[in-house]
């Protein structure tokens, strides 16, 4: 009864996601928009920019890019897949019991947390299935198929070389074969790559505009950044972090070689560019919750209810602070309204103007949008006819400050992107940046004031400004 109890809690934690049915997060809406640019025959890297490794976009592509139902069906499938290597793993290390609490730690703390970090299946959350997998691999003592896994990990994010690293501790003598496992899901990207003529293009927008903004950071104190962000982390998550804290005591040496590095290979991958971004600390949740589930374990065995009060309390601080906003929007959605939420805004935003470019739009026009707003791609399925459709790699400024700031990281390439866009004649073109910082509006830039010209307003939003092609409506 108890196991059955577990799997169902699961399962609802897992669809408490559907509650965001009708909203979409930043950098899922970029993988999905991405997905439908690949359903229209493009090729990332090569005929659209796309500055993210490869598997989020191959992933979407599992429901063609829709937003909705499907998407957090989706979503909600891919918590429950990450939920049951949790289990195999912390049973394999410990016991059943283990298993059942690893998993619900893993779906709670996935569900009761800042929404823009555990909704969307952005790189960070895509990352934890293959990272799961290639450390249960390594406790299987199957270094091939470890490697293998860490290097599909890679595929969705570069920090996968700490899960690698992880799983080289796991299986010293056999390092080499983890490192051969990792290296063969690379070596068939890489030859996709080559076939494809996508490899220039990888190179230049995942590696080198990454590499540019990881040194750009916006953080002007990175230590008291890091130690802020790492205690909020470390508060809303204190009931798993107390337990493994508490493990840690009665580990083994073996254990708390394997685990300690694993953990703290984790926070590296968290702390990397100095961001310490909600979002990145979700590499360091897989170790933790496992190691506080035989930390739970051993704390019953020891205090008896005492200790499940004291960690059921622990965990009422996030279910607090989280849980009222699951409860409202599905309100709002039974009651047909929107939510009433700044967080939400400008996607929002973003479906106002998509609906308005719907009721002016045919099939085959096309559309760019000014500023980083890739929901209104998703939102109305139109793709751009240029190799661009945002304006960070034609202003060189981040979508992380380029609603305040204006300085380029990439000042010499964007020029010469510009010069490619205007090559281009998109049915429709939506500045959703020049309302929100005038200093960036497309017309500051000299060699896009006659493309420009040609484009007309035809609706706005609060925050967009929607042009249509002078001649678009005589086609």
């Amino acid at each position: 009864m108890t196991r059955r109890i577990a799997v169902c809690a699961i399962i609802v934690l897992a669809l408490l996601r559907l509650c965001h049915i009708h909203l979409l997060w930043a950098d899922e809406d970029y993988h999905l928009a991405a997905a439908i640019n690949i359903l229209h025959g493009k090729i990332p890297y090569r005929d659209f920019w796309y500055d993210k490794p490869p598997f989020a976009a191959l992933f979407y592509l599992l429901i063609a890019g829709y937003p909705g139902w499907p998407l957090r069906v989706l979503d909600a499938g891919y918590v429950l897949v990450a939920c049951y290597l949790t289990f195999r793993l912390s049973k394999a290390l410990w016991g059943i019991a283990e298993g059942y609490l690893a998993a619900l730690l893993l779906a709670f703390f996935l569900a009761f947390y800042l929404p823009s970090a555990v909704i969307p299946f952005a790189a960070d959350a895509l990352m934890i299935v293959p990272h799961l997998a290639a450390i249960y691999f390594a406790q299987q003592r199957s270094p091939l198929w470890s490697g293998c896994f860490a290097g599909i990990a890679f595929l969705a994010n570069p920090k996968a070389v700490f899960v690698l690293a992880a799983c080289v501790v796991w299986l010293p003598p056999q390092s080499l074969t983890v490192i051969a496992g990792f290296t063969e899901p690379l070596v068939f990207a890489f030859w996709i790559a080559i076939w494809s003529g996508a490899w220039s293009g990888y190179v230049e927008q995942v590696w080198r505009w990454g590499w540019i903004y990881a040194q750009g950071s916006p953080v002007s104190n990175p230590f008291r950044t890091g130690l802020v962000r790492t205690l909020d982390w470390a508060g809303f998550h204190a009931a798993p972090v107390s337990a493994a804290a508490f493990a840690f005591t009665r580990f083994s040496r073996s254990q708390k070689t394997k685990f300690g590095s694993w953990i703290l290979l984790s926070f590296f991958a968290v702390a990397l560019g100095t961001r310490f971004a909600p979002h990145y600390f979700l590499q360091l949740l897989p170790p933790v919750v496992i190691a506080a589930s035989r930390g739970i374990a051993l704390a019953w065995d020891r205090y008896g209810r005492r200790a499940a009060v004291v960690f059921a309390v622990l965990a009422l601080v996030p279910f607090v602070r989280f849980g009222p906003r699951y409860a409202a929007l599905a309100l709002d959605n039974l009651r047909g309204l929107p939510p009433q939420w700044s967080d939400v805004a400008m996607d929002l935003d973003s479906q106002a103007a998509a609906s308005k470019i719907r009721g002016l739009s045919r099939a085959s026009d096309t559309l760019f949008v000014w500023g980083y707003r890739p929901d209104i791609y998703v939102y109305t399925r139109l793709v751009s006819d240029s190799r661009f459709w945002d304006s960070q790699p034609l202003t060189g400024v981040p979508a992380d400050r380029h609603l305040s700031a204006t300085t380029p990281i990439y000042s010499a390439p964007a020029q010469k992107n510009r010069e490619q866009l205007v090559q281009s004649h998109p049915t429709f073109l939506v500045d959703g940046l020049g309302l929100l910082n005038p200093k960036l509006q497309p017309s500051v830039y000299p060699e896009l004031r006659p493309w420009l010209a040609h484009y007309k307003l035809v609706a706005r939003t609060k925050l967009c400004l929607i042009y249509r092609l002078d001649h678009a409506e005589n086609k």
